[in-house]
């Protein structure tokens, strides 16, 4: 018999290739926060941009009272309509089923569960893109979750993602790093509840020094939510009311005169680096740029920012060093006034800006030369080199 009649053994014989799975990226949005229409229409916007040919996607829904749900994936249903912005109990696949992670950092397993039934499995999650706005998400809380279940995910880490969340703590921070910070005072819940006439004072003494209007804004909060421009003290309560229906912790800051400039930062394999910046023109229609303007009326920003050259390289500068200064990973957007005397006062910055289709972040990485798609790839692929844990 010849040889190539002879049955082949086992270390000779010819198997096929294991067929490689795509990376499965979970979008995680909604949440219970005021921000959880928003957190929807951004979700949809990522999902749409994500290549299918490169990666699997399981969107994941958390609802307003905040159960983990398994959504459809319709990125085209997550869109404001009509002047409304989606809610994930909407989009559910079931009233009372579940999702569940695993903290066991040995398994990245996804459980997905109904009353009465046996859990399913839905497989392993290889990265999550959380597009959670605001508090019991862009905080930190879903952050350490993700650290505990060894998942890695796009964006700031713990610390980062609480500082970057409490504009107080974010001031304290950039001023210990020495930049340029405007007036502001806050008052915590405890003052304002056990004596609200001696805090009450202290903003009027407070406009005393700085001059009217104030802004009053939650402490922990976004999308321009529950912020009032008041011009005297009579407007003071209403205003105070509006954001501790956000936060008990709020703000009062005084107006700064002067251009509303943003730019973007975005992590590279070298290091952050800063996109061309944008402006944010007077809003006419609103009396500063809120809630409405920025999502509903879709007010228009310059891209880019109609700036020198000097001017540019400076706020680029400053975001990049913001960057740094909170140890932010992925993504910022970094927002600055340009005051009259010509020098940049830092604001604030936001670890997971709007990626909404008229957001400024990805119009002013569009200008920079990182289309959206780009964009939000090269994200993922960032999260996913990133190990959990100390770093």
């Amino acid at each position: 018999m010849s040889s190539e009649n002879l049955p082949q053994s086992p270390e000779r014989a010819e198997s096929p290739e294991p067929q490689r799975r795509k990376p499965r990226v979970a979008v995680v949005f909604g949440g219970r926060s005021s921000e959880h229409g928003i957190s929807v229409v951004t979700a949809g916007a990522v999902m749409r941009a994500i290549d299918r040919t490169k990666y699997d996607v399981l969107p994941i829904g958390i609802t307003t009272d905040g159960r983990w749900a398994l959504t459809a994936d319709e990125p085209e249903r997550m869109a404001i309509t009509d002047r409304k912005v989606p809610d994930v109990g909407l989009l559910t696949e079931s009233a009372e089923g579940s999702v569940v992670l695993s903290v066991d950092p040995g398994s990245r397993e996804v459980l997905y569960s109904e009353p009465g039934s046996v859990p399913k499995a839905l497989g392993e999650v290889d990265v999550v893109f959380p597009v959670l706005h605001g508090p019991y998400g862009e905080d930190g809380t879903l952050q350490g979750l993700l650290e505990l279940s060894g998942v890695p995910y796009v964006g700031a880490g713990v610390l980062a993602s609480a500082v970057g969340q409490d504009k107080e703590y974010m001031k304290r921070v950039f001023l210990s790093f020495g930049l340029p910070v405007g007036p502001y005072e806050v008052v915590r819940p405890r003052e304002w509840d056990n004596a609200p006439a001696a805090a009450r004072k202290r903003i009027v003494d407070f406009a005393g020094e700085h001059g009217w209007p104030l802004f009053i804004k939650p402490a922990r909060g976004g999308s321009s939510m529950g912020i009032t421009k008041v011009d005297s003290v009579e407007g003071l309560d209403e205003a105070i009311e509006e954001a501790r229906r956000h936060d008990p912790k709020f703000l009062v800051e005084s107006l700064l005169r002067g251009r509303e400039i943003e730019c973007g930062v975005l992590e590279f394999e070298d290091g952050p680096r800063a996109s061309v910046p944008a402006e944010i023109p007077p809003v006419t229609a609103h009396d500063f740029y809120d809630f409405e303007a920025k999502y509903i009326d879709s007010a228009a920003g310059l891209v880019p920012a109609p700036l020198t050259e000097e001017q540019t390289a400076e706020v680029q500068r400053l975001a990049v060093a913001a960057f740094d200064a909170v140890s932010c990973e992925g993504l910022v957007r970094a927002d600055f006034f340009l005051t009259e005397d010509g020098s940049f006062v830092i604001n604030e910055i936001n670890t997971l800006p709007g990626f909404t289709p008229i957001s400024m972040y990805p119009r002013m990485w569009q200008e920079s030369g990182v289309s959206y798609p780009e964009l939000v790839d090269r994200l993922i692929q960032a999260a996913l080199s990133r190990s959990t844990g100390l770093r």
